[in-house]
Parts: structure tokens; sequence; C-alpha cells
């Protein structure tokens, strides 16, 4: 993914349409299929769980919408960006919630919700057994991978601009600014930090970690959002409320997720103390590098 990164936008919007393509084909499909035989009984609300771990779970379903934060990085690449992003986000948001309701009401309607959270990351492929038998449990599987490598497509595509224009202004070092060769160097960070997660975190602890710090960037996006509010025309009412809703969530995810995954919690700790740290290292060294300005002197 680095490697098709380094290539151009075009490769990657290549590549990542054709996983898009055919994870959407298959989830369509799976949805149909455990619709058709689903057992309503499953979806009573007596056996809905606690209404704090619903909110809970709002986070990981932000996670997995954080994708349509990516796409305001293809900017730069549309001709005709201020129509093109509002209606590629609107109908991507469109088409991903309902194939994710649609993919939900057939996995809860097909397994109890004790035996979802007992498979966690493979439920979807236990669902589709009944149906569709071992192909189907393979069939989503590969769904899985092909997921999973989208997703790291796309949180790789944005470290490129992203990080030289913070070295541009000043606020990530310069080293940010530089390639080696063709692999621009936050590429190459980002690269690192994603093998570092998947090789010492597991699935449920990357994406609780994923989300918790996602919540805090986005309700922090929305705080500064109010500072230049008159230069991008955000709705005075939007951002309270999105910074409410991130927040809020926040919370009530640390009080119930993360006090059950003591080591997650710390891990994102960690995390957060080492980017405060790193932050204030750096821009203490740039203000003490940077040279003194003469005085002005009268003619």
């Amino acid at each position: 993914m680095s490697g098709l990164n380094a290539i151009g936008s075009r490769a990657v919007a290549r590549v990542q349409s054709v996983i898009v393509t055919v994870v959407l084909i298959i989830l369509v499909l799976f949805a149909v299929v455990t619709i058709a035989t689903w057992n309503p009984a499953l979806l009573a609300p007596s056996g809905y769980p606690d209404w704090r771990q619903i909110v809970s779970s709002v986070a990981l379903t932000f996670f997995a919408f954080l994708g349509f934060g990516v796409i305001t990085f293809t900017a730069k690449d549309l001709p005709n960006p201020a129509k093109q992003l509002p209606r590629a986000i609107f109908l991507a948001l469109l088409i991903a919630t309902t194939v994710y309701v649609a993919v939900s009401l057939g996995v809860f309607g097909t397994l109890p919700a004790d035996d979802v959270v007992r498979y966690g990351p493979t439920a979807l492929a236990e669902a589709a057994k009944p149906i569709l038998g071992d192909a189907g449990y393979v069939l989503m599987v590969i769904t899985a991978l092909f997921s999973t490598t989208g997703a790291v497509n796309a949180g790789l595509y944005p470290s490129i601009g992203m990080t030289q224009h913070l070295a541009r202004v000043g606020q990530f070092p310069p080293f940010f600014g530089r390639s080696a060769g063709r692999f621009p160097a936050g590429l190459l960070v980002m690269a690192a930090f994603a093998i570092v997660l998947v090789a010492f975190f597991n699935l449920n602890a990357i994406a609780s970690i994923g989300s918790a710090v996602a919540l805090l960037v986005f309700s922090s996006v929305s705080i500064a959002h109010l500072r230049v509010r008159a230069q991008t025309g955000a709705s005075i009412v939007v951002l309270p409320i999105g910074r409410v809703a991130t927040l809020g969530t926040f919370v009530i995810f640390c009080t119930t997720t993360l006090v059950a995954e003591p080591a997650t919690a710390w891990a994102l700790l960690a995390i957060i103390a080492l980017a405060v740290l790193i932050d204030l290292v750096w821009k203490a060294a740039a203000r003490r590098s940077k040279p003194p300005v003469a005085p002005e002197t009268s003619a």
C-alpha cells in the first residue's frame, strides 16, 4: 500500500475503486441472503444491551466512518472540489449507511446477540455459514481482508499531503517534508506506525484506540473551527453539536469499553502523552533555533 501511494493519487483511486466495489457487492449479497432468512424475534428490544453500551458502540461506528474525513484530502486532485466533494460525501454516506444497517440487520437477525459478541471480528463470517455454508464463511473472511486493505490504503493516502503541509507551516519537523526516493517521509512514518499497531495490538485494541483518538481529534477540530468559521462558512449550530456529540461519546466510551480494557486504556494514555511531549519538545527546539530578530533602527 505504501508503494501504491508513492506512485500517485490516480493509482490509489483505481485500486481503491476495485476494492470498494468488491466489498460492496459481497456485503450487499450477504445482507440480501441473511435478511431473506432472518428471525425477526432476535431483533426484539428486550434483547438490547444497556443504553450506555449502545452509545459506547457509536465510538466504534464513528471509527468505521473515518474515511469520510479522508475524502476531503482529494480536493487538490479534483477539477471542481466545491461541487464534487459535497456530492461525493453525501452519496458515500448514503451508500455506506444503507449497507451497514442492512448488514447489521442480517447479522443480528441470524445470530443471537451473545453469539455476535462471542464471535467478535468473525461474526459476519459466522452469520453467513447457516445460509452459504463454509463457502460463505470463506467469502466473508476474504471480504474482511479486502476491507482492511482498503482502510489501510485510505489511511495512508492523506499522510503525504498532510505531513508535508504541516512541515511547511512549522507544525512538524522539516524531516516530514523530505522524501526517500519516491517515498515521502510522512508516508513511511505512517506505514511504520501501522506495522507496530498490527504487530503488538489485537484488532479490538486497535479499534478502541483508533476510536478514542479520532473522537478527541474531531472534537478538537470542532473547537478550533469556531475561530475560522467566517472563512469556511461552517454552521454555528452544527459545530457545537458535533463537539458535544464527540466528547459525550468519548466519555461514555471510556467509562464502559475502556474500563474493561485496562491495557488499551493505558496504551491510549501513553500515545496521547507521547504525542504532547514530542510536540512540546519540537516546538521548544524550533523556537530556540530561530535567529533573533534585529531591532529596527530609525533613519
